[in-house]
């Protein structure tokens, strides 16, 4: 049976074993976009882990010792350090297995609309709950990303990235799920419900999935940008 203060580490493990192990397939070769993927991937990491910090400082979350190995950087988890490593690898894995599948980019006519529509509600909800800091830095920040994306990008890859993101909310909601303490006692990762809008999906904040979208969205745009991907599959 695990010793509990491995379950944060070990569901890291668990998340990156199989898109790691299938990095070298023969048909995606994953492993030859790395030089676009690590770039991307220390950027963002490097934001959002300066942002960790500081909601942890400020008490919007904080971790359960009973669940960590308790070896700390910046008064974050190791193994909070490695989520902005290895969930972005997961799911831009799932982004590729996606571009390789899905010959025709189905959802590219809903990137204009997304990105019009979902600009000024981010920017509305964030704005008129001023007063809950994860919920307005969250839609707010990631209010921008999309607008800074859509400027550089057009439409050419928001379909794509949309297939990848939906897919990957599955694994994503999995994951945090245990974080926020589902099928556990206690929660791994714990929230002040002063601070967000007290909405759960199951026991993971509502705010969790515009953070996905925000973290997935800056790990592309710098992936594809890095890549130069000139077309895609038809």
């Amino acid at each position: 049976m695990m010793i509990e203060e491995f379950y944060y580490l070990g569901l890291m493990l668990f998340t990156i074993s199989y898109p790691l192990a299938q990095s070298f397939e023969s048909r995606i070769y994953y492993y030859k976009k790395w030089h676009a993927l690590w770039p991307a991937t220390l950027v963002s990491a490097f934001i959002y882990i300066l942002w960790d910090h500081w909601f942890t400082v400020e008490g919007v979350w904080w971790f359960n010792e009973r669940y960590i190995l308790g070896w700390y950087l910046f008064d974050l988890p190791l193994e909070e350090i490695s989520f902005f490593f290895i969930v972005p690898f997961a799911c831009v894995f799932i982004y590729e297995v996606l571009i390789y599948f899905m010959e025709k980019d189905w959802l590219r006519p809903l990137g204009k609309p997304f990105v019009f529509l979902g600009v000024p509600v981010l920017l509305f909800i964030g704005l008129y709950h001023w007063d809950k800091m994860y919920t307005s830095v969250n839609f707010i920040f990631t209010a921008f990303l999309l607008l800074g994306h859509y400027l550089v990008f057009k439409d050419k890859i928001l379909g794509r990235f949309l297939a990848g993101f939906l897919v990957s909310l599955i694994p994503f909601m999995l994951v945090n799920g245990i974080l926020t303490g589902s099928w556990l006692e206690e929660p791994i990762v714990g929230y002040n419900n002063e601070e967000n809008l007290g909405i759960r999906i199951g026991t993971v904040p509502l705010e969790d999935s515009v953070y996905s979208l925000g973290l997935l969205l800056l790990n592309i745009s710098i992936y594809e940008k890095i890549l130069k991907r000139k077309t895609f599959r038809k």
